[in-house]
């Protein structure tokens, strides 16, 4: 290691982010004047939000086939290197957490996170973030989260990790998520929380501006404003539940067969409506379906639009989204949104790893 190559600010240093996604992330550190070099994500369809954003290369790569001599290569000479990633969730959502694949068969499940374990080890930068869901603290016995820390240790890394929930940092989402932050120059931590309950950005403040719009419907400003269309059904549904209500609002001639069990009455927030005046509930990659949780307007008969769907995100109103050389898919671009990092906790993560370095550069 040479970290006396640069003199020691935030300038000199630049951010690669390994399962880029969309950009959530990498964002937050363009928001915080950090210089992002790349991001590199195996879903190809990512790559035009990315770069037109970001002003960064997208690489379309498999992460367990990248080489820390690739990866090296990506930052320029002489830079101080932070890497940043999020390796994909599912094994440790709480959907799968009793699949008995993730249990059988570990080294396919947590192949990327011990892929990016193997970068770091390989390439040594200055500092890592690492972001995921909760439930890796603990799953299988926390031995996957523990290889992790153990082999950050091993190089000699101050390390830090704490559960987040997004709407302390200014998101309007309830999201919690794990935040590993390392380095190799000195103590490193996150940033406190910049809101609390009575300063919660709300769903209101987030997308209460937007123009009204029917369901399947584009909106004439903005392609991204469009709510998926409703059946019948789905519609008089959502006409009889209240702001902040759900199925439990309905007329049993509208249940569904499920709601009619006793298994079914727990599904609360299913077909639920939002509150103006609350954060919005977690975003997931069918952040746009009436059906797949509570992602209802507070008020109009519909879903969430994507344009909607993306600010609740803490993403800028003008971030793109949709590349006008394919084909528009709605469902596409709700799994981007929903899989993103909030730009909001990007920022936190950046402005944490700003901090670190700027006390190391007033020493």
């Amino acid at each position: 290691m040479h970290l006396h190559k640069k003199k020691i600010s935030p300038a000199n240093f630049e951010v690669v982010d390994l399962f880029c996604g969309v950009g959530g992330l990498s964002h937050g550190f363009v928001q915080e004047n950090f210089k992002v070099k790349a991001g590199i994500d195996f879903d190809n369809s990512c790559s035009y939000a990315f770069e037109e954003n970001n002003d960064a290369t997208f690489l379309h790569r498999d992460v367990k086939e990248f080489s820390s001599t690739e990866l090296s290569n990506l930052y320029s000479k002489g830079k101080y290197k932070i890497l940043v990633g999020c390796a994909p969730c599912q094994p440790f959502s709480i959907y799968n957490r009793n699949s008995s694949n993730c249990e059988n068969r570990p080294e396919d499940k947590w192949g990327l996170l011990y892929s990016f374990s193997n970068l770091i080890d390989e390439l040594e930068p200055e500092i890592v973030s690492m972001e995921n869901v909760p439930l890796l603290l603990n799953f299988n016995g926390g031995k996957i989260f523990d290889d992790f820390v153990k082999r950050l240790e091993d190089k000699k890394y101050f390390i830090s990790y704490k559960v987040l929930n997004a709407q302390d940092y200014g998101v309007a989402q309830r999201r919690k998520r794990l935040i590993l932050l390392a380095s190799k120059l000195g103590p490193i931590s996150i940033i406190s929380p910049t809101h609390d309950k009575n300063t919660y950005k709300t769903v209101k403040e987030a997308i209460g501006h937007l123009p009204k719009i029917e369901d399947g419907v584009f909106c004439p400003t903005d392609q991204l404003h469009y709510a998926k269309k409703l059946n019948t059904i789905n519609k008089k549904r959502i006409q009889a539940t209240k702001e902040g209500g759900s199925w439990k609002d309905w007329d049993e001639s509208l249940w569904l067969e499920c709601h009619k069990k006793e298994s079914g009455k727990d599904f609360g927030s299913v077909y639920g409506r939002m509150k103006w005046n609350d954060v919005a509930p977690t975003m997931t990659t069918y952040c746009i379906g009436l059906s797949n949780g509570r992602f209802g307007h507070p008020e109009q008969d519909r879903a969430i639009s994507l344009r909607e769907a993306a600010l609740i995100q803490s993403f800028p109103e003008n971030y793109k989204f949709i590349d006008p050389n394919t084909e528009f898919s709605s469902p596409k671009i709700a799994r981007q949104i929903g899989n993103a990092v909030p730009v909001g906790l990007g920022i936190a993560i950046a402005k944490s790893i700003k901090n670190h370095i700027k006390a190391l550069e007033s020493k």
